[in-house]
């Protein structure tokens, strides 16, 4: 997610340098760990591909192709978009509770991570909240999805009686699609019983 903030970021800034040229300049600007993704750069005469750290292309007009990329200088960089990217928002903190088999309730582990959640979320007032439920591949799908569904609603209403406000938070449920350790059916593995809570 933040590489593709970052990104758009530059792309606005860019678009505003350049637009008295009528041409638009895109770079890749890598996350504040040093991943990079990567992105295509297209109009109606071409396209090219952009996946190192620095690396840009310029869009002369929609009737000729983008340029072949070159890589700038951080320090060039720095200089032309250094405003936009430290103006990103924090990237996303994420939290997992895991819970009981077969339950809504948190282990205790889990339990004494509520306030650190909880200071997170006030650190970055206003914000959003997804808080998603997951389960084992034990049992019946539909019912995994209920209660994958169930623990979510668990953690939500923990959240709002700690004081975050109810309207910030996004509640879903994956039931056992989306396991963190895979594992065949009917498997239970503690690590997928489980709700993580996504704090942007």
């Amino acid at each position: 997610m933040q590489k593709w903030i970052a990104i758009w970021c530059c792309l606005v800034a860019m678009s505003v340098v350049t637009a008295c040229g009528h041409k638009s300049m895109v770079v890749l600007v890598p996350d504040a760990d040093g991943s990079v993704g990567q992105i295509t750069v297209s109009n109606d005469a071409g396209s090219v591909d952009i996946s190192q750290p620095n690396q840009s292309t310029v869009v002369r007009s929609r009737k000729t192709p983008p340029d072949a990329p070159v890589s700038l200088d951080a320090a060039h960089v720095q200089d032309l978009f250094g405003q936009v990217v430290s103006n990103q928002p924090p990237p996303p903190v994420h939290f997992v509770l895991h819970f009981l088999s077969d339950s809504v309730q948190l282990l205790p582990a889990s339990g004494r991570q509520l306030p650190g959640i909880v200071a997170a979320i006030h650190q970055r007032a206003p914000t959003r909240i997804s808080v998603v439920g997951h389960t084992d591949t034990m049992g019946d799908k539909a019912y995994n999805l209920d209660l994958s569904m169930r623990r979510a609603k668990a953690v939500k209403r923990l959240l709002v009686a700690n004081g975050v406000d109810d309207t910030l938070i996004d509640v879903s449920s994956h039931g056992e699609e989306n396991p963190l350790v895979k594992t065949a059916d009917n498997v239970a593995n503690a690590k997928n019983r489980r709700v993580e809570v996504i704090v942007r």
